[in-house]
């Protein structure tokens, strides 16, 4: 037998321009034997429906386009061990019953997909039942409106082990999706301005985000039935709306969330029937809400965050509380600290009335600014009635926590 190694070496490399023995990727791709090197050199190439069914490395020289005229998908990826590399990708196909990508990878391992721009597509870069591979470096810009007739930037359904790195999309319906894929890797990444939802996943374990920015986009982030989640160090920012908010938790389970940013957004997080969740020193800043529990959420810490100058810093739709609230700096605290240990001498009521009295008749809210809520806060936090009796910060820290 073979080995890829000996394969490798007498591997040969095939030339793609318009006055070269091959004119066209598809007959290139068609002639190479397995691990060939395709180069593809600068033009327009009016082509889609490429099958990729063999390891191949395809590299673009200097951006060559391929101008898929809205016919379909452009590149279909069959084979293990296949490479792309510097294409710019225009043009998708748009249907109703089809989700045609710019590049799909179906049902193989060891790819890579790097230095590519897709701009006026679908779908930008579709995983299909795909596993340990790496997007990387890659810039998607759609001209979505409606997300009814677009799709995602970059999406994996049934994938594992994927490196999703050093991307930037923007203006699609969703930037990032995953859907069943597990033990991903999602770094570095911006995604902004949306439809819909900067990041989205569902039914996806085991993922790590790190050192992302989501930002501008319609609805923010969704995080939704997965479990084993870590988010380091992302950013989400001014996401703004009625429905919007900079990340929603839905049925969410033993995570880890440190040292992320939410920043001018509706609602920093908001928080439903999730448990087992570390929120250890983000940073909360002018959000409309930091953090709003909508109810059965049981065992969350809440430690070492700082929360500055937003509207309400917690909101609760319910007076029975599970969750820790403890370390924290609120920016909003008014107790003092007589032995200078830096920890407030007074625990700290994060959850208002008037927070309560908003979620009811969100109508209220113009009320924000006026003396009246002054008095009914106060008036809670001295005899509570409405807000959970229980939820204090015991140790609020008197300065910001810098880590």
């Amino acid at each position: 037998m073979i080995g890829v190694h000996t394969m490798a070496i007498h591997a040969n490399t095939l030339i793609v321009c318009k006055t070269c023995t091959h004119a066209t990727i598809s007959e290139t791709v068609k002639a190479a034997a397995a691990y060939d090197t395709i180069i593809i050199k600068k033009a327009t190439y009016k082509e889609y429906n490429i099958k990729i069914d063999k390891p191949l490395t395809i590299i673009g020289k200097n951006y060559p386009v391929i101008d898929g005229e809205r016919q379909g998908e452009i590149i279909t990826i069959t084979s293990d061990d296949v490479t792309v590399d510097g294409l710019f990708i225009i043009n998708v196909g748009t249907s109703y019953t089809e989700d045609y990508a710019a590049i799909r990878v179906k049902k193989c391992k060891d790819f890579v997909i790097q230095n590519v721009v897709l701009e006026k597509l679908f779908f930008g870069i579709y995983l299909e039942k795909a596993r340990d591979g790496k997007i990387y470096h890659n810039k998607i810009i759609g001209d979505a409106v409606e997300e009814y007739n677009s799709g995602n930037g970059i999406q994996l359904w049934y994938s594992k082990n994927i490196t999703i790195e050093h991307n930037f999309v923007q203006r699609v319906r969703d930037g990032i999706y995953l859907e069943f894929s597990d033990y991903c890797t999602i770094k570095n990444n911006v995604s902004s301005n949306n439809i819909r939802y900067g990041l989205h996943f569902m039914f996806s374990n085991n993922d790590n985000y790190e050192d992302n920015t989501f930002e501008k986009n319609g609805a923010g982030v969704a995080v939704m039935f997965s479990k084993k989640i870590k988010m380091y160090r992302n950013t989400f920012k001014e996401n703004w709306g009625s429905a919007s908010y900079g990340m929603l938790l839905k049925e969410i389970n033993d995570a880890e969330i440190a040292e992320n940013t939410f920043e001018q957004n509706t609602i920093g997080i908001n928080i439903e029937g999730s448990n087992r969740i570390q929120y250890t020193k983000n940073n909360f800043i002018n959000n409309g809400w930091a953090i709003k529990v909508r109810g059965a959420c049981y065992t969350n810490s809440f430690t070492q965050n700082n929360f500055l100058h937003n509207s309400f810093d917690v909101s609760y739709n319910s007076k029975l509380n599970d969750n820790i609230f403890d370390q924290n700096y609120w920016s909003k605290y008014t107790g003092y600290d007589l032995n200078k240990d830096g920890i407030g001498d007074v625990p700290y009521r994060p959850v208002k009335l008037f927070s309560y009295i908003v979620n009811r008749t969100p109508e209220t809210i113009i009320l924000l600014r006026s003396l009246f809520i002054d008095i009914i806060d106060f008036s809670e936090k001295v005899s509570p009635v409405f807000t959970p009796d229980k939820l204090l910060d015991h140790h609020p820290q008197i300065h910001k926590i810098e880590w």
